[in-house]
């Protein structure tokens, strides 16, 4: 841009010469030179002129960048010997009321290159804003609390809470929390957790024969403290070991387990489960029934979101499939989008009979949504503030006709973390191992107009046409991968006990997408279970240890890059178990008993994957 106070700079008789006489001004003409380089090196390619010029006034006008004390100036060489410049390093000229400051002084620019008025500020001065208290985006200490300046400088808002239950303390030099539960990243490992109670067939949700129960897994070197509250109430206090398990019996909550209906807001529904170190923790409804049960891996607080599918199952004998919502902060603002089997609600708790609501929910607050002669699975679930979803089935059969039922559940992975491809497998029998166990599955749409792709091919439908619309493969054995041009959602349910595949009746699982596949575990399978085992999927030719043991059989999935195997894991120790890798390996865990059986995600990654 040509400066508001252009200079006339004198040169020399030949303007295209690089060294000025006064100093180390140099020049560089704009025309092409026949080098190519863009240095004049004696025959200019613009035009027949010749560019020689005498040892007086050169007559050829001629254009360069002079260079002195790196402010770069445009030339142009008049007539009569002198050249006027224009700056085009400089920054242009400030506009006209904006607000820029010199030390503590806030200026307002007049828009001709100086200012119209100027203001000594008593603290601090922030472009654009002028005078102010703060800086925005600086962050304090404030006791436990961190504090940032809010956007217009005026003062500080409290941010996040360093709490001293995790191991937490405000760092005054960094003005952020610090300890061991600091900056945790997206994975299933955490310090802040809550365990929430659902839906089970009433005979089995009554201590003291049956219990709700966590595992609480140590994947750190250091003893970790565990506190669990529900509201104000402390409800108990323990701690684990460095590489061990720690079990917490936890008491039922009966307005959320208990009944067919209908659907309730449980007001700290949830129980808080917060450690002094990154931990990862399973939940188990209930703990060692020998009948109907499930498991859970819960999601740390820091990897919630505010949007989710639902996937669970459809009422059976008028026995309910249901999804619950918990909240971590107050005011939280959730809004369900039935799909389209999930539109016959037991209405209750701002809940809809048709399963629309916008519900306001409480820091550990729970609705629970329970579906009548419906199938909830495909609901969206979104709220203003990150939200936990536990989808799944009081206790259904795995298919309707094949005896006998058995509860389900499984935390719901936020959309943000889907992603468009999944490796799907089915679980081992028991007790022939050496032979798959059947499943179904679904695959869900989060987005309308999702074409979907097989290999090898599953004779179902290809297209989705609606979010949340979703395909059943039935009754099956296949190893498949899925892809898809939009992102999914994998559920799988094993089939129950009658079907003729082995001991153990439904349980539900999520595929996780290879792109968040881990090269290291640490997962819990309680040894009070016939058998347990690990389904290990990787890319062909990886290296993977259980318990620092080779995995020395690997199935091919057909031609598409990747293998299986299922490892049988030991009940002789405490229930927790290693998985490594020289890459990334899905890991779901699952145990068995006559008419009972469990089935998780042994972990993941939680990043953000773009649509």
């Amino acid at each position: 841009m040509t400066d508001s106070s252009p200079t006339t700079l004198p040169v020399t008789s030949n303007p295209d010469v690089t060294t000025d006489t006064a100093g180390p001004t140099t020049v560089a003409p704009t025309g092409t030179g026949t080098d190519g380089t863009g240095t004049d090196s004696g025959t200019d390619t613009a035009g027949p002129t010749t560019d020689t010029p005498p040892t007086g006034t050169d007559t050829t006008a001629a254009t360069g960048t002079v260079t002195t004390e790196n402010v770069s100036v445009s030339t142009t060489a008049a007539t009569d010997g002198t050249t006027t410049t224009g700056t085009t390093g400089e920054p242009p000229v400030c506009p006209e009321d904006q607000i820029v400051c010199d030390g503590n002084t806030a200026q307002v620019c007049d828009g001709q290159g100086g200012f119209k008025s100027e203001e000594a500020c008593p603290t601090l001065c922030a472009p654009d804003l002028g005078c102010v208290e703060c800086i925005p985006g600086e962050t304090e200490c404030q006791g436990d609390n961190v504090a940032t300046c809010n956007d217009a400088g005026t003062g500080f808002d409290i941010s996040d809470s360093c709490d001293p239950l995790q191991g937490l303390a405000c760092d005054a030099n960094s003005g952020a929390c610090a300890g061991a539960c600091a900056g945790l990243g997206l994975s299933y490992i955490g310090c802040d957790y809550y365990p929430t109670v659902t839906k089970q067939y009433d005979l089995y949700n009554t201590a003291p024969t049956h219990v709700f129960a966590v595992a609480v897994a140590n994947t750190s070197a250091q003893m970790v403290n565990i506190t669990v509250t529900r509201g104000a109430n402390m409800v108990t206090a323990s701690t684990v070991a460095p590489n061990t398990v720690q079990i917490l019996e936890l008491p039922w909550v009966n307005e959320l387990t208990k009944g067919d209906g209908p659907s309730a807001l449980v007001v700290d529904g949830a129980y808080r489960l917060r450690t002094t170190g990154p931990v990862t923790v399973y939940q188990y409804n209930p703990l060692k029934a020998t009948t109907t049960n499930d498991a859970s891996l819960l999601l740390p607080v820091n990897t919630w979101t505010g949007n989710y599918l639902v996937a669970a199952r459809g009422q059976w004998t008028g026995i309910p499939g249901f999804y619950a919502v918990t909240a971590r902060q107050d005011n939280t603002t959730v809004t369900l989008t039935p799909s389209a089997t999930g539109k016959i609600i037991s209405a209750g708790g701002g809940v809809a009979a048709d399963g629309t609501g916008v519900v306001v929910l409480g820091e550990s607050d729970v609705l629970q949504v329970v579906a009548t002669a419906s199938d909830p699975t495909g609901t969206i679930v979104t709220a203003d503030k990150p939200v936990q979803v536990i989808g799944g089935h009081k206790c259904t059969n795995v298919p309707d006709n094949v005896a006998a039922c058995d509860h389900l559940e499984e935390s719901m992975f936020p959309i943000e973390t889907l992603a468009k491809e999944y490796v799907v497998v089915p679980p081992v029998q028991v007790p022939n191992d050496q032979l798959d166990k059947a499943q179904m599955v679904r695959i869900i749409a989060s987005e309308p107009g999702t074409t979907l792709t097989f290999n090898p091919d599953q004779p179902v439908a290809k297209t989705l046409t609606n979010a949340g619309d979703f395909i059943e493969i039935a009754t099956t054995t296949a190893k498949f991968v899925v892809t898809a041009d939009k992102k999914i959602m994998v559920a799988q349910y094993m089939v129950g006990q009658n079907g003729g595949y082995g001991t153990s009746d439904p349980s539900m699982l999520l595929a996780v997408n290879p792109l968040q596949w881990r090269k290291d575990y640490l997962v819990h399978a309680p040894t009070n279970w016939v058998a347990n085992y690990v389904d290990l999927i990787a890319k062909t030719g990886a290296s993977v240890k259980v318990d620092n043991v080779d995995v020395p059989s690997w199935a091919p999935i057909g031609n598409t890059g990747y293998a299986v195997a299922h490892v049988k894991l030991s009940n002789a120790g405490d229930g927790n178990h290693r998985i490594t890798a020289d890459q990334g390996v899905s890991v779901a865990v699952g145990g068995v008993m006559s008419a009972g059986s469990y089935w998780y995600p042994g972990g993941l990654d939680l990043d953000l994957i773009p649509q």
